[in-house]
């Protein structure tokens, strides 16, 4: 188990203290929560008083503590983890891998990826190696990155017709993540891709007629043809390892018919 960077070496009052925080939560309110007292939880955070396990795992689960920092908070009040990262190839993950190929299989001729905490991909099927097609070849070195295949200026940026609409989302998307996990390293993607250069808005970019999509679409480029997709992401629900509780599959649905016709064609 490797702990976030930024608890390492930390007691566990001012940890909570920081997550209670961060979710804008009072003492009280959290005490409430908790079947507890505003008055053990300043305790707590000011380490007068020890929280026994249970406490910490019931305090976390009301903050919405991500799994892997669950672990890091027991570990700053001197407990073993308990929650375990097996990693993806390991044979115990046997089944889950199995069940991921055969779901994003399923899935084609659309495209479907599966992500970790960090938008490294760790599968994805054929249709979205399609979408891929003519990205620079330093960026399909592993670790594929989903976000910079998307908006690196080599990779899929210059083919996505609304690239400032779909840059914000991504971009809104990692935010939500940084204040959920509080990970340096997704912070520092981030970074980077925010940096790409972002061309000139170009009118011919935007459709003629407005399209009445329900979510905001991926209009992308691919041999000429203009395809839309929804974007829709799932994640295991009562997840028991980090590493499952950090993978997210992402599949692009069609958003009319004629990105249906042109991938079903491809794939026949």
């Amino acid at each position: 188990m490797t702990t976030h960077p930024s608890t390492a070496g930390q007691s566990v009052g001012p940890l909570l203290r920081a997550w209670r925080e961060q979710r804008r939560v009072s003492q009280l309110e959290l005490a409430l929560r908790a079947d507890s007292s505003a008055r053990h939880i300043s305790f707590i955070e000011t380490g007068r008083s020890r929280p026994s396990e249970e406490m910490v795992l019931r305090l976390a689960e009301h903050l919405d503590v991500p799994m892997r920092e669950r672990n890091a908070l027991l570990l700053a009040a001197g407990y073993a983890p308990r929650y375990p990262e097996t990693p993806l190839d390991d044979p115990a993950l046997g089944a889950l891998r199995e069940g991921i190929e055969r779901l994003i299989g399923g899935y084609e001729p659309y495209p479907a990826l599966v992500v970790d905490a960090l938008y490294d991909v760790v599968a994805a099927n054929r249709g979205m190696m399609t979408l891929v097609d003519g990205v620079d070849e330093s960026l399909l070195e592993p670790p594929l990155n989903a976000m910079r295949l998307a908006l690196h200026p080599r990779g899929m940026a210059p083919r996505i017709r609304n690239l400032r609409a779909w840059r914000g989302h991504l971009l809104e998307q990692m935010e939500r993540q940084i204040a959920l996990h509080r990970s340096e390293p997704l912070r520092a993607l981030y970074e980077e891709v925010a940096a790409y250069p972002v061309p000139d808005a170009d009118p011919a970019e935007e459709p003629s007629e407005p399209a009445p999509y329900f979510a905001l679409p991926l209009r992308i480029e691919h041999e000429g043809r203009m395809l839309s997709f929804i974007s829709s992401i799932s994640t295991f629900n009562t997840p028991m390892d980090v590493t499952v509780a950090e993978l997210a599959i992402e599949t692009l649905l069609p958003a009319d018919p004629a990105t249906v016709k042109y991938l079903q064609s491809l794939m026949s």
